[in-house]
């Protein structure tokens, strides 16, 4: 199983922090953002791992992360996206790294409580196919939301008006390699960017996408009060009393 971190994008909404620095660099608590997403796939049993970055400070990842000596890790991948092209997009990127195995996807703003060493292991004999984590959210209409029938994913909307669940899609995904084949087949939203919802519902429309809902807190820093809420947590999880 190869894992892959994405921490791309110029992270525009956390301006004016990121005017010097990328988004998954910043602090949460007292590690830098990027750490976390890295430890959860380590945590799971995940140790090939390929970071996917941009912009204008991808050289500071390399200078932080070295080859993951901090994780355990005796390498660490690292690949350049250019511009913002969505998630699929920079997926994309490592179709060379990830070669015929099975892929972990990481969002690297994402953070849980816990670890998902069970679902990756369920993964790796599920024959075929992708699974997805969901999170009940009180704000659905800022999430892709999925809609359910019984155990089953019927279908995911990106960013609802009037959402059917408050399950989210969040910011982890695990895909056997046919993920590159519907990659090429995507066309851009009106965002300009090659969606991953769309990856997701190739899978449900193939019939092989399965789910688990998220125990535990998860948090995202796409905003000043992600970020806030994020370090909260991070920080209470580690005995801080905040």
């Amino acid at each position: 199983m190869k894992g892959v971190v994405l921490a791309g994008g110029l992270g525009t909404r956390l301006l004016p922090l990121t005017r010097v620095t990328n988004k998954h660099l910043l602090p949460v608590y007292d590690k830098p953002m990027i750490f976390y997403p890295i430890k959860t796939l380590v945590d799971a049993g995940v140790t090939d791992i390929m970071l996917v970055t941009g912009g204008n400070n991808a050289g500071e990842f390399l200078r932080l992360l070295g080859n993951g000596e901090d994780f355990g890790l005796k390498e660490l991948h690292y690949t350049y996206q250019k511009g913002e092209g969505g998630i699929a997009q920079a997926l994309a990127l490592c179709e060379h790294f990830v070669g015929g195995d099975k892929v972990v996807v990481i969002l690297g703003d994402n953070f849980i409580q816990g670890t998902i060493r069970k679902a990756v292991d369920d993964f790796e004999r599920q024959p075929e196919g992708a699974k997805i984590f969901l999170k009940e959210v009180p704000n659905p209409q800022e999430f892709g939301v999925a809609e359910l029938d019984g155990e089953k994913v019927i279908n995911i909307v990106e960013k609802p008006v009037n959402p059917v669940t408050n399950l989210a899609v969040i910011g982890i995904y695990m895909y056997d390699n046919h993920v590159f084949e519907i990659c090429k087949t995507l066309k851009p939203s009106k965002r300009g960017e090659l969606e991953i919802t769309d990856v997701n519902n190739a899978y449900i429309q193939r019939g092989n996408m399965t789910f688990e809902v998220l125990p535990g807190w998860w948090a995202d820093c796409g905003s000043f009060e992600a970020l806030i809420r994020s370090n909260l947590l991070v920080a209470r999880e580690n005995g801080v009393q905040a």
